[in-house]
């Protein structure tokens, strides 16, 4: 079809320069221009063949103007246009450099894409991050700054970047400062909060970290779920340091602790969990009287299996009256194996050896746990049956072992 096209507009060209030809013989014309000096006369023909001449050199300067300023490697490749789509690709191939690990070519396209972009704000903060991961930080931080220079709207974006970084690169004071100045500039603002936290949280300071509670929560930064799982976390290490507290204070001080738990609300001071951190810490100072009418008194308004087997570890100095309150939760939750449990333990404190064996088996024909079978192996190991103690204490470190990371181990022999 083209060529067809082709050979039609050669014969048009032909017929065209035959009629030119024949018209320019019998006819030609005459054009007289005279201006002044100047006096041009020629045929009409010769004059319309002038002005064609002129339009195509016109024609050709422009086209070649267009190719010396169009975009294509070979014509300009320094033109605006090719500037910018290499900066495009080196942005590409830098985001792609970084997501697979590949940080001295990441930080070479990414530094090269943010120096030519108007809006650099993202290639700085990943080349800062793969000059990070080169161990390279005065640089990391002078691309932070760069980006600053470049887009000082993007400050906060920049001091969240930085943060993350200080942190990663074990620098958690400096973090926690760049953290701390933005807080102060954006104080409702939810990641700053989140960031403070996760860095409260990596620190161990959770006094802060209570502290920072209600201004999650007020903004929202988190789940309440989430919340509520945070707050007790923090509550239960709060407690846990207070006992240390106590602990190292030399005389098992009690004061720190109580404390510490007079900080909590009344519905906090009922949560099982936060009951039984507190229990735990109150054991670990000696206190295990106050630690069992603790528990009994909270068992006595709702029961909760994870009470009942600190509960039957206590030794107190009324161990009948500690069997016989706990024989009292029998009657609701005759199954439960951790009740079960502690009854065993609290008749092994009574020297009921009998009935400690009942509640032992008992508590192993309802769930088969490492601990019912280790405390009934020891106390038939006392009775002098050697084989069912050994074959118990075999199945409790099966049990055991089924909770410890898988590893290599030689061949039976």
């Amino acid at each position: 079809m083209r060529r067809i096209l082709l050979l039609l507009l050669l014969l048009l060209v032909l017929l065209a320069a035959a009629a030119y030809g024949v018209t320019h013989i019998e006819q030609p014309g005459y054009v007289l221009v005279a201006y002044k000096g100047f006096r041009y006369e020629s045929s009409l023909w010769g004059t319309l063949a002038l002005l064609a001449t002129l339009w195509a050199v016109v024609y050709a300067v422009r086209l070649l103007w267009r190719l010396l300023t169009a975009s294509g490697r070979v014509a300009n490749p320094w033109s605006r246009r090719n500037r910018s789509r290499r900066a495009q690709m080196s942005a590409e191939q830098g985001l792609l450099d970084l997501s697979e690990g590949r940080w001295e070519r990441a930080l070479r396209h990414l530094r090269r894409a943010a120096e030519a972009e108007p809006q650099p704000l993202m290639h700085y903060l990943g080349a800062a991050r793969a000059a990070q991961e080169l161990g390279r930080y005065a640089e990391s931080d002078g691309l932070l700054e760069r980006a600053l220079a470049r887009q000082p709207q993007a400050e906060l974006a920049i001091a969240l970047a930085h943060a993350e970084l200080q942190v990663g690169r074990g620098e958690s004071a400096a973090a926690l400062e760049t953290l701390q100045v933005m807080r102060e500039r954006h104080p409702r603002h939810r990641q700053v909060l989140r960031q403070l936290q996760a860095l409260y949280e990596q620190q161990g300071d959770w006094s802060a970290l209570l502290g920072l509670l209600p201004e999650l929560r007020k903004n929202k930064a988190l789940a309440e779920p989430e919340l509520l799982e945070l707050e007790r976390r923090a509550w239960r290490a709060r407690l846990a340091l207070a006992g240390q507290s106590g602990l190292d204070a030399g005389s098992a001080s009690l004061q720190p602790l109580t404390q510490a738990w007079q900080q909590l609300s009344n519905a906090q001071r009922q949560e099982p969990q936060l009951l039984l951190a507190y229990a735990v810490q109150l054991r670990g100072l000696g206190a295990e009287q106050e630690a069992e009418e603790l528990l009994r008194t909270a068992l006595k308004r709702h029961y909760d299996a994870s009470l009942v087997a600190l509960y039957g570890t206590l030794c107190t100095a009324d161990p009948a009256r500690q069997l016989q309150t706990a024989e009292g939760w029998l009657k609701q939750q005759p199954n439960d194996p951790q009740l079960l449990l502690a009854l065993g333990r609290l008749c092994l404190q009574n020297r009921l050896w009998s009935k400690a064996r009942d509640y032992l088996e008992a508590s192993l024909a309802q769930s088969r746990s490492a601990q019912s079978c280790a405390e009934l192996a020891r106390l038939l190991a006392h009775q002098g049956e050697i084989a069912r103690s050994n074959q118990l204490f075999q199945e409790g470190l099966g049990l055991l072992e089924q909770h410890l990371p898988a590893l290599p181990l030689p061949a039976l022999s």
